[in-house]
């Protein structure tokens, strides 16, 4: 009697795959078999959502950085960068004035 595994190997992928009338006339001229067309749908499927996460995290960032709303990408990230250099050094200014504070609240 045929284990499960030797009848599985007699069977090829045409027969295991979807039916062909599925599959496009122009994607059988292509070449692409059931499984290279399903891969190229996944692949254009995940580049897609890809894409509207950039675009979701770009909208963001220009909300966040003051007058960058009607920017291109590089010049956003450009302009991110001056940003955040400017907020490191608005922190830097603060704690120098709350050791200065604290400094001279000690000695009265």
């Amino acid at each position: 009697m045929a284990t499960a595994n030797s009848l599985l190997s007699l069977l090829d992928d045409s027969v295991l795959a979807a039916p062909s009338w599925r599959i496009r006339s122009s994607q059988r001229r292509r070449g692409g078999s059931v499984a290279v067309v399903r891969m190229r749908r996944a692949e254009r499927r995940r580049r897609g959502s890809q894409r509207s996460d950039v675009r979701r995290k770009v909208r963001t960032l220009k909300k966040l950085i003051p007058n960058c709303e009607s920017m291109g990408v590089e010049r956003l990230f450009q302009e991110t960068a001056e940003y955040i250099a400017a907020l490191q050094r608005r922190v830097k200014v603060m704690q120098t004035v709350v050791d200065a504070l604290a400094t001279g609240s000690d000695d009265e």
